[in-house]
């Protein structure tokens, strides 16, 4: 667990980064915090460490493409999340989550 000047610190440091980009009111900032922080660890713990960045970039960009970008992040962390604890099943790997048709 964080300990509570960690806390702060990613508290103080997101509300700059929401200021500098112009996004304030834009998402639920803690449970923002909590979905990448929960996608990057799937990712690195069932992937690779290095992956796990850059996952977060991918599914930001793809959300910010969709109509609701909340409700976007929301779902595509929860199928990347999948993914990458499936990574390890070689029947699974590289097959998208919503390629239904590919997936046992």
């Amino acid at each position: 667990m964080a300990d509570s000047s960690d806390a702060r610190a990613l508290s103080e440091w997101v509300t700059a980064v929401v200021r500098e980009l112009g996004i304030e009111g834009a998402l639920d900032r803690e449970g923002v915090v909590d979905m990448v922080l929960d996608l990057t660890s799937d990712v690195a713990h069932g992937v690779s460490r290095p992956g796990a960045p850059v996952t977060a970039f991918l599914v930001g960009v793809a959300a910010g493409r969709a109509d609701d970008p909340a409700v976007a992040a929301r779902d595509y962390a929860r199928k990347i999340s999948a993914l990458a604890d499936g990574w390890a099943a070689d029947a699974e790997r590289g097959t998208a989550a919503n390629d239904q048709s590919r997936r046992a």
